[in-house]
């Protein structure tokens, strides 16, 4: 199982969609629907961490945030006790303080990057991308080895996911994943505003595909983790739960020993699966069954995003215009499946160039 590490709350960077939205969400309802309770300040003790983390036989640690590298001491504490494969999430920027060897423990690093130096320091702050990309060619350089993840927001005002990606991957990353900034604030829902978003964003997701499939025809699959996981499914005819594992295959645990569904549930107690003391066969378990089971796409898309589906924050239009550019990319990536099919039969590629670990970071549905 997955488990998010919540280092800390704070964060040095002052994103317009996370830091800036968050200070104008000052009456959504949630407070009536949910019962929340602030974590102490007391820190969980790393012992009792271990012994809950080294009963899982398939534990794998995400270190988490807020900005998990503000807690340098905390991330080089825990790799030092508990010996499991490590993943991370972080900004980028203070990517240069963790030392070599313990970056080298982290296999897979996912980091905020929005495209171009333009949108990543319109949306970050100026001088994110270049120190971001610094740090990560630095650590190259070094010798880490591991995959890096650019993982992106696609803003409701910049909706050209197609040309931010392959400048990314023209930059060097050849695994992406990107969110959609939809859904998670209810301030920010505007009719007319979204539909000319989605028209955009669905002639983006197209195009991209697009460009995806003519690297399959010449022998290179990229990890574009939304395509991927996706495809992955239909090629192996498997369903699947909620993408991300939250409540089912990944928790977050916060600093007193809280373990929640999802990182960004941290307070809410109607989400809370357990604590460190428990196992892992006591913690509660959590699904979108309620509000997707009879949707056709249910099987293929998981859900989308648990906090999306309970919090319930747009209105319903404006949800059902999230799940329909859902639909839109599975049923364009389900048109190129014959193409694939013709890849493998060619020997172009394999089934293992569509393999991914899962649950790591990339939610996969957008």
């Amino acid at each position: 199982m997955h488990y998010h590490i919540l280092l800390t709350e704070e964060c040095n960077s002052q994103c317009r969609y996370c830091y800036e939205k968050s200070f104008k969400e000052f009456d959504n309802g949630l407070n009536k629907k949910f019962k929340f309770c602030f974590s102490s300040e007391k820190e969980f003790d790393i012992k009792k961490l271990k012994d809950f983390i080294l009963s899982d036989p398939n534990a794998v640690i995400i270190f988490y945030g807020g900005e998990p590298l503000l807690r340098i001491d905390l991330i080089k504490k825990i790799i030092d006790e508990i010996d499991v494969p490590f993943r991370m999430q972080t900004n980028g920027k203070l990517l240069n303080g963790l030392p070599l060897k313990y970056l080298k423990k982290i296999d897979k690093i996912l980091v905020s990057l929005d495209g171009t130096k333009e949108r990543t320091d319109f949306n970050r702050g100026k001088g994110t991308f270049d120190l971001v990309m610094k740090n990560v060619e630095n650590a190259i350089k070094e010798g880490y080895r591991g995959e890096f993840i650019a993982r992106m927001t696609i803003d409701q005002d910049f909706p050209d996911l197609c040309d931010q990606v392959i400048f990314l991957q023209k930059k060097g990353f050849q695994s992406i994943h990107w969110q959609l900034d939809v859904g998670f604030y209810k301030s920010d829902f505007n009719k007319i505003k979204m539909e000319k978003f989605f028209e955009e964003y669905n002639y983006q997701v197209r195009n991209l595909i697009n460009y995806w499939i003519t690297k399959i025809e010449k022998g290179k699959v990229l990890k574009f983790y939304p395509f991927l996981g996706i495809v992955e499914n239909l090629l192996n005819k498997r369903p699947t739960k909620l993408r991300c594992g939250a409540g089912h295959s990944g928790y977050a645990i916060t600093l007193d020993g809280k373990i929640i569904a999802c990182p960004i549930m941290n307070y809410i107690e109607d989400f809370k699966a357990g604590t460190i003391d428990d196992s892992q066969k006591q913690l509660n378990k959590f699904s979108c069954d309620e509000e997707c089971s009879n949707c056709s796409y249910y099987n293929l898309c998981g859900g989308r995003c648990l906090y999306w589906r309970k919090a319930n924050l747009w209105p319903e239009e404006g949800n059902e215009m999230i799940c329909d550019s859902i639909k839109f990319l599975i049923d364009e990536l389900k048109e190129q499946l014959p193409l694939i099919e013709g890849a493998l039969k060619t020997r172009k590629v394999s089934l293992d160039d569509f393999a991914y670990e899962k649950y790591f970071g990339p939610e996969i549905i957008p």
